[in-house]
């Protein structure tokens, strides 16, 4: 399968669509995405308003103990880890000014892979330096057939290996396919990758 002549449909319907996460700059969107594993968007997206209005930028986590942040994050997975790891990156970078932009930069923080790496660089419209791969990404690719396993770094070499880099968006698109119709329970009647798709190919066998 030519999946870089396959995925042109997708990337055409998702290329350049904002990630859900509700941020407005960022120091927001960093704090979001350390947030955000094992969290739903739209649960992240209904805390933030509070939280932002009490730590406004990255310098307000300076002073704070993990204990101020707990009211404002105590309903998200993980919370005191992830409270740490805000801590720890405003240590590091000190404001917002400083937040570095670059996939080797953005990994060195406490709290941020890969993925959230990638997420941060889309957003912020840098140059992609490799392919978004979340939950969403490991199950399409899966069906899809592109590939095999549910590593999400062996997913991403791959990716990388057998796409070029203009089309990197990929991975967020797949990610858009993966929240809006390929749930775990897929709607396949209206996934507009179903002809290429290998687990529709055996569901209507």
């Amino acid at each position: 399968m030519n999946w870089s002549l396959a995925l042109r449909s997708l990337l055409r319907k998702y290329s350049g669509r904002k990630h859900p996460l509700e941020y407005h700059n960022i120091y927001q969107l960093i704090v979001l995405v350390v947030l955000s594993a094992q969290s739903a968007d739209e649960h992240l997206n209904a805390l933030a308003p509070a939280l932002f209005k009490a730590f406004p930028d990255m310098a307000a986590f300076l002073g704070a103990s993990r204990e101020e942040l707990f009211p404002y994050i105590s309903k998200v997975r993980n919370f005191g880890h992830k409270a740490e790891w805000l801590i720890a990156i405003a240590q590091q970078v000190k404001k917002d000014s400083h937040i570095p932009l670059t996939l080797d930069g953005l990994t060195a923080l406490p709290g941020i892979g890969r993925k959230s790496a990638n997420v941060i660089l889309r957003e912020a419209g840098r140059p992609a330096e490799g392919i978004i791969v979340d939950l969403h990404v490991v199950r399409v690719a899966q069906r899809l057939g592109i590939v095999d396993e549910d590593d999400p770094k062996k997913i991403e070499k791959h990716l990388m290996e057998i796409l070029p880099k203009r089309q990197w968006e990929a991975g967020m698109a797949m990610s858009f396919l993966g929240r809006e119709i390929c749930h775990p329970k897929p709607d396949c009647p209206k996934c507009l990758m179903r002809k290429v798709c290998a687990y529709y190919k055996k569901s209507v066998k």
